[in-house]
């Protein structure tokens, strides 16, 4: 299996550049979120969203170089990320991410709040200044998206009867929308037709979908050490993933343990074998195969070129994590 990073080859020099970027974007006015920041910049995280906005960057302006603002927009969509994360963490109580202590965890709830926000602050700043209405609209809506997500994630706790398209569209909320709406921002900044732009957009949200039932699905057939956390800790916590919806359909008792929040001993590991046990796991690869095709069949509008193909491989190699 290629590791993601190698995946990155027409963009390498340009992450190295912005891994430098954004310790400097933070600042060091505030040394307690500059210590944060460069925490989290530094946690080796697999920059899969700037990596996809530089490639798209560089697929659609093949016969000139990049522009900074290209560059200030890759930069944009990992600080818009790295904010949810931080975000994240306090929601879910998280200790460790990538097998890192968090950022809470380190500082505590208040910091790491105020440094969530701060970036948040910080990317719109950026955001503005770039100076493209359109650009500012849909990062903008990713940030609504991001936290419509999370409440829509908080509300739908336990909840047995949600939908795979629920469960599609919270996908959508928390992870593609940031992916697909910066891909559209790449090309509205290469300035290609109306018609690549969309077709960008939809690479980027069928992507991310992919991605997003991947990371639910390794929830279940990893281990803790790759995941950088517990095993089942999604389904634990009430968040119920496509494995868990298709198996649900399979498995009637599984409903009752969801229901009573697994409240009695031995109902979580029940609740695990049960999925197991059933068609859910391979029914969500079938359904994360799906949407990583779609994603790839988007890019057709595309010339031919060394970052084309690695924009094709990312999402093969979405798939391959599972095997």
């Amino acid at each position: 299996m290629t590791p993601a990073t190698s995946l990155f080859t027409p963009v390498e020099a340009d992450l190295r550049l912005l891994a430098d970027n954004l310790k400097q974007l933070v600042g060091n006015r505030h040394p307690i979120l500059f210590a944060a920041a460069e925490h989290l910049f530094g946690a080796g995280g697999k920059r899969i969203r700037p990596a996809i906005v530089l490639l798209i960057s560089r697929a659609t302006m093949l016969d000139q170089e990049i522009t900074p603002r290209h560059r200030r927009l890759a930069e944009i969509t990992e600080m818009i990320h790295t904010a949810s994360l931080v975000h994240d963490d306090v929601v879910d109580e998280s200790d460790v991410r990538r097998g890192v202590p968090t950022v809470h965890s380190l500082f505590g709830n208040r910091i790491a709040i105020l440094a969530g926000d701060f970036l948040f602050a910080q990317s719109s700043w950026y955001l503005a200044n770039l100076d493209n209405l359109e650009v500012v609209k849909l990062l903008s809506e990713v940030i609504m998206d991001l936290a419509t997500g999370e409440i829509q994630q908080g509300l739908n706790r336990f909840e047995a009867g949600i939908s795979i398209e629920t469960y599609l569209q919270k996908s959508y909320y928390k992870t593609a929308s940031l992916i697909a709406n910066s891909s559209k921002a790449a090309g509205l900044l290469s300035e290609v037709s109306r018609e690549t732009v969309e077709h960008l957009y939809s690479y980027g949200r069928h992507f991310g979908i992919a991605f997003q039932i991947v990371d639910d699905i390794l929830d279940f057939t990893s281990t803790t050490d790759t995941l950088g956390k517990p095993v089942g800790s999604d389904l634990k916590s009430g968040n119920l993933t496509a494995p868990v919806l298709f198996a649900l359909a399979e498995k009637p008792s599984l409903e009752v343990l969801i229901e009573r929040e697994f409240a009695q001993s031995g109902d979580l590991e029940q609740a695990l074998a049960l999925i197991q046990d059933s068609q859910g796991i391979q029914q969500a690869r079938e359904l994360a195969a799906h949407h990583a095709k779609l994603a790839i069949e988007h890019l057709a509008v595309l010339p031919p070129s060394e970052s084309h193909q690695a924009l094709i491989n990312i999402a093969e190699y979405t798939l391959s994590r599972l095997y």
